[in-house]
């Protein structure tokens, strides 16, 4: 099964999360009582996942959650004291020796844990009190595509058993993202804007920080750009000036709270001579070239969005002569202690 195929699979695999986990409700939902705070341990991809986390369960249930720092658990034998957090781990393969040892340090504490992995049967899993089975089934691509989907969605599947809320608004999911994959069939000339370069950066804010940091993250691995994730506001507060004449800037503009502002930023680009590559599911955004997707809640977005930005991510290292298949220096499962 190739990457594109797997990307293709995501509806699919969304679907299957999201009956996998429904009878987890009640579970989840306990997850939370007397919980001041959320500590999250992750890696790569599932950071990305990580940093939805933030955005929906801060947003939505009104918690303060942060990523841990693994090596405290590991190297410098130094854990912090986890009183009052939840602790979630979140990781396609639920191997990495570093964030099974997180569990275990909140297990040791009387602290609610929660795993959120492709593998229930996995060292992360067993150290878990309740865990989220992503069955994404087997992902041979060594880009990660549905598992990073399939988190993302049992995170907004957790918020809402957080908040006692019904589970409908994700109904559509699945139905959402083969629509965006349908319209994002051709990306040629989206594509064409990274053929020949060096460096990009890509911006966003708010719910589709992980949006921004996961598309960097893949033409990094797949395409071997030098792709710099960043907060608008981050953006412009320094490394805005990097841009010039034929930069590439892709921009994530959606429908919500941050959709002015990035709409704006996407303008002000195009008039510094940048070339401008807007995602977006608002009619007449700015870019030189805007790639469609269709709109959702706005917090629902990074879900429907992911197999497009996937999508561009093999296009562009098509486009660049290079195998999305085999990236250099990787592997499936790494494990880091």
């Amino acid at each position: 099964m190739s990457v594109l195929d797997e990307i293709h699979e995501q509806p699919a695999a969304v679907d299957r999360m999201l009956e996998r986990n429904s009878g987890l409700v009640a579970d989840l939902a306990s997850l939370t009582e007397g919980a001041t705070h959320v500590v999250i341990a992750a890696r790569g991809t599932s950071d990305n996942a990580a940093r939805y986390a933030q955005y929906v369960w801060g947003a939505r249930n009104r918690l303060v959650v942060g990523l841990t720092t693994p090596s405290l658990f590991g190297p410098l034998q130094s854990p912090p004291d986890l009183t009052g957090a939840l602790v979630v781990g979140i990781s396609q393969s639920g191997q990495s020796p570093d964030l099974v040892e997180v569990l275990a340090e909140a297990v040791r504490q009387g602290r609610p844990t929660l795993a959120i992995t492709n593998d229930p049967a996995s060292p992360l899993a067993s150290r878990a009190g309740c865990v989220m089975d992503l069955a994404a089934g087997p992902e041979r691509g060594i880009p990660a595509t549905k598992t990073y989907t399939t988190q993302l969605a049992a995170v907004a599947l957790a918020s809402l058993a957080f908040a006692g809320d019904d589970m409908e608004p994700l109904a559509c999911l699945p139905d959402r993202q083969q629509e965006a994959l349908d319209r994002a069939a051709d990306l040629e000339a989206a594509v064409d804007v990274l053929a020949d370069a060096e460096r990009c950066a890509v911006v966003g804010r708010g719910y589709h920080i992980s949006t921004v940091f996961e598309w960097a993250l893949k033409l990094q691995e797949m395409a071997y750009l030098v792709a710099q994730p960043f907060s608008a506001a981050d953006f412009l507060h320094g490394p805005v000036a990097v841009v010039d004449e034929g930069f590439p800037v892709l921009v994530i503009a959606t429908a919500g709270p941050t959709f002015d502002q990035l709409a704006t930023l996407a303008a002000d680009m195009q008039e510094r001579g940048a070339h401008v590559v807007t995602l977006s599911d608002v009619g007449g955004v700015p870019g030189d070239i805007v790639v469609e997707m269709p709109q959702v809640e706005p917090w629902l977005s990074p879900i429907v969005s992911a197999p497009v930005i996937q999508s561009y991510a093999r296009s562009a290292t098509l486009a660049r002569g290079l195998d999305p298949e085999s990236p250099r220096g990787l592997s499936k499962v790494i494990r880091t202690t």
